[in-house]
């Protein structure tokens, strides 16, 4: 079983991401999220809006509505650009992307189309009912309300908008797992700064590292991050330049996050400015973008964290993440004295992070189980905590078992989590 394999296997027994619908047989390019698979995204968004919004003085947030007035869509390009290439076999009448049908059993095609990504949605309950779309990117509610921004608040050029949301793609061939899919997640930046060649450049090259160092810095190895400049012919219709984050991922080189040079191409079609109220001077700003697919970094992290020691599967995934920082067990289920310690101490962390508590089984399946799910310490309740108060904390990398008093375990994961 190569790696994709078993990490999709994973993703299901331990209740990562299932198949949407999958008791109808499944959707293809839809995927819902279990109840670790929420947490570890979830954690992820966490620490994007943590590190992008909050540490930040230059940057607010808003959340926009997936549906727009479609004036929206005609204004950024998005009704005729934001296209794949397209062909039909001929044999079997299937459509894939032209760029996806190496190794098709059949090797005869129509004429290469352009098919628009956008996903239709009526609206309204007279007929003809409005047609109208589901955002194909969440930028555009960033830009429609820069002005609405402005007014409601205190920033000033240079100065960023972000936001998490849902986008749709109607997909010609979604595949490998969730990194393809017709619905899926997004955290953005829109940064605006003055409209110079130098600074500008100057702000893209120091997002290009900072995003690159975010990802460095929550666990995923180095050598399989990479920068690819994309080759003018090939950037997107509103792109001066562009680079994207790549991950070495089993399938290949696969795109995680793009870093865009918008230039004026959206504040120009929706015929928006900025004045400057201490100068005067009025002019339209420039976009630096960061655009991260939620899914994919999550999907990433879990293809990064997989390991392999004999027998035992180790989710090495960053504590900051991780689903659950810490599991409590008592050592012996059937002993009430040790269930119930266990229980004040669970209780007593559960508080501050996300705490599992288990009595199942011997002890070895529980630490076999918890290292699988990514859970980083394990916590045991046995009877010399009753005698001592010290238990035993289990560290999920090494192995290695340390002994700590009750009273100082929020100071030790404090620490630990910081």
């Amino acid at each position: 079983m190569n790696l994709m394999d078993k990490v999709t296997s994973l993703a299901k027994r331990r209740g990562f991401i299932f198949q949407s619908s999958e008791i109808y047989g499944g959707y293809a390019g839809f995927w819902d999220y279990g109840p670790l698979g929420v947490e570890l995204k979830n954690n992820i968004k966490k620490q994007w809006w943590k590190d992008i919004v909050y540490k930040r003085t230059d940057v607010v947030g808003i959340d926009s509505s997936i549906v727009m007035n479609p004036i929206v869509w005609e204004k950024s390009g998005h009704l005729k650009a934001f296209t794949d290439p397209l062909v039909e076999c001929k044999v079997c009448h299937k459509r894939f992307r032209s760029d996806q049908v190496e190794g098709h059993e059949h090797d005869s095609w129509t004429e290469e189309k352009k098919f628009n990504l956008m996903t239709e949605v009526l609206l309204g309950v007279t007929e003809p009912k409005e047609k109208a779309y589901l955002r194909g990117e969440i930028t555009q509610g960033a830009f429609v309300n820069f002005e609405n921004v402005i007014k409601s608040t205190r920033v000033k050029i240079p100065f960023g908008i972000a936001q998490i949301g849902k986008a749709f793609r109607n997909e010609v061939t979604p595949s490998n797992f969730t990194f393809r899919s017709r619905e899926f997640e997004q955290m953005e930046l829109e940064y605006f700064v003055y409209p110079s060649d130098k600074e500008s450049e100057k702000t893209f090259n120091e997002f290009k590292e900072l995003r690159m160092k975010w990802y460095q810095g929550l666990g995923m190895d180095p050598k399989k991050l990479h920068f690819h400049d994309h080759e003018p012919e090939k950037r997107a219709h509103y792109a001066r330049y562009a680079t994207d984050i790549e991950y070495e991922a089993p399938f290949g080189l696969s795109e995680m996050e793009g870093i865009h040079h918008r230039g004026d191409y959206d504040l120009n079609n929706h015929n928006l400015k900025y004045k400057d109220n201490t100068s005067g001077e009025e002019y339209i700003p420039w976009v630096i973008e960061t655009s991260g697919g939620v899914d994919r970094a999550t999907l990433f992290f879990l293809v990064d964290a997989y390991h392999e020691d004999g027998d035992r599967v180790i989710l090495k995934l960053n504590p900051k993440i991780a689903p659950y920082k810490v599991a409590v067990f008592p050592l012996l289920a059937n002993k009430p004295e040790l269930v119930e310690k266990a229980k004040i101490i669970y209780r007593l962390l559960a508080s501050d992070y996300s705490t599992i508590f288990d009595d199942r089984g011997n002890i070895g399946k529980r630490y076999f189980a918890q290292d699988e799910i990514g859970t980083p310490w394990c916590v045991t309740v046995d009877f010399e905590a009753l005698e001592d108060g010290t238990v035993t904390i289990r560290d999920r990398d090494s192995a290695k078992q340390e002994r700590i008093e009750i009273s100082k375990l929020q100071e030790y994961f404090d620490k630990k989590l910081s």
